[in-house]
């Protein structure tokens, strides 16, 4: 989608878009939603540092997305860009759709933590510097 941009209340009636587009030579896709998003897009800006650009795209709903034709899927997921995390503070069930065989995904697949909110978050990965990591991983593969 360079050098195109979809409003976020377009964007959502369409299930997904890209929130915002790699600063360089596209390198993969960190896919999101909800407060996730902002902690991709920070991902994003660390891997920048490193000159590691990719894009970061919200999936607020899989129903609407799989309804839109497949120029517009291709141009949010481009299929080409393999290198793909996602992000969710819920079960990996489903995700493997979106980041492909390739992919990896920050979820959380268990259940019974307890502790405050930030720690709990912080232990399970949602943090910037984790959800960059795991790009990294990808890409050096």
């Amino acid at each position: 989608m360079k050098g195109e941009v979809t409003g976020a209340a377009e964007g959502v009636r369409k299930g997904a878009y890209v929130v915002s587009e790699a600063k360089g030579s596209e390198q993969g896709i960190i896919i999101a939603t909800g407060s996730e998003v902002a902690l991709s897009v920070k991902a994003q800006t660390l891997l920048e540092k490193e000159n590691i650009f990719v894009r970061v795209v919200s999936l607020p709903s899989w129903d609407r997305f799989a309804k839109q034709s497949q120029d517009y899927k291709d141009k949010v997921l481009p299929p080409d860009l393999t290198k793909r995390v996602g992000v969710e503070m819920a079960a990996s069930f489903g995700w493997h759709q979106f980041v492909g065989p390739e992919g990896k995904l920050v979820t959380i697949d268990h259940f019974g933590a307890s502790a405050k909110g930030n720690k709990v978050v912080a232990e399970n990965g949602f943090t910037p510097e984790h959800i960059a990591e795991t790009m990294k991983e990808l890409l050096n593969k």
